[in-house]
């Protein structure tokens, strides 16, 4: 008897078909009762307009009630076969009418957006000759710059060369200047030399001519 017991409880476990959550509406009626258990001897936990939107969490083809949440989270179960896929024939009319609101609105809307539109691409237009002569103006000054740059190093180059050639040429002047004090020195050693000699000379000759008359004279008395 036991085992029956345990038997029945799984048979009816399991036939309790548990579904995910998923959306379903209170069928085209004016209202539906939702109730604390699975049977029409539970207590009503509320009635549900036509329309109501709730989750269906279970649902037990034996007993025919799906356990539901409505919107503001309350529990309940409702029978499975007032519960529609979609929305009933009232809400769906109420949704087609707005629809059709909003497509016979639609031209002007669509016309409205697509002078914005257009005031946008012109804006967009205006920017981006703003923003292409700015990039003209920048790339003109960067080409004057590299000019200018390649100008400085340019002058630099000379100015090193010119640098080197006057270190040269002072170079070379002060061994010029070097070899003229050796030529005036040379000179001047010459003149030296040659102002000596004569100065020599002329002792020479003060102490010869003297001896020469000397030995003349003598000589022409030894002839008499």
């Amino acid at each position: 008897m036991r085992y029956f017991k345990v038997f029945a409880f799984l048979a009816l476990t399991l036939s309790t078909v548990v579904a995910g959550a998923e959306t379903r509406y209170v069928t085209d009626e004016f209202k539906i009762t939702m109730r604390s258990g699975e049977s029409s001897s539970h207590r009503i936990v509320r009635m549900l307009p036509t329309g109501t939107a709730v989750n269906v969490v279970a649902n037990n083809p034996e007993t025919g009630y799906s356990k539901v949440v409505t919107p503001d989270g309350r529990e309940g179960y409702v029978l499975t076969r007032q519960l529609d896929d979609e929305p009933v024939a009232r809400d769906r009319l109420v949704a087609l009418q707005e629809r059709l609101r909003e497509l016979e609105a639609a031209p002007g809307e669509l016309s409205a957006r697509l002078a914005a539109l257009q005031q946008e691409h012109a804006a967009l237009q205006r920017a981006h000759s703003e923003l292409q002569q700015i990039k003209d103006n920048i790339e003109s000054e960067l080409t004057s710059l590299q000019r200018t740059a390649a100008s400085a190093v340019r002058i630099s180059n000379e100015r090193d060369d010119l640098r080197k050639q006057v270190i040269a040429l002072t170079r070379e002047t002060e061994d010029l200047k070097h070899e003229k004090r050796e030529l005036e020195n040379s000179s001047t050693q010459r003149w030296f030399l040659i102002g000596a000699g004569v100065v020599t000379g002329g002792i020479l000759l003060g102490l010869i001519l003297p001896r020469l008359r000397v030995r003349r004279r003598r000589d022409s008395w030894g002839s008499l």
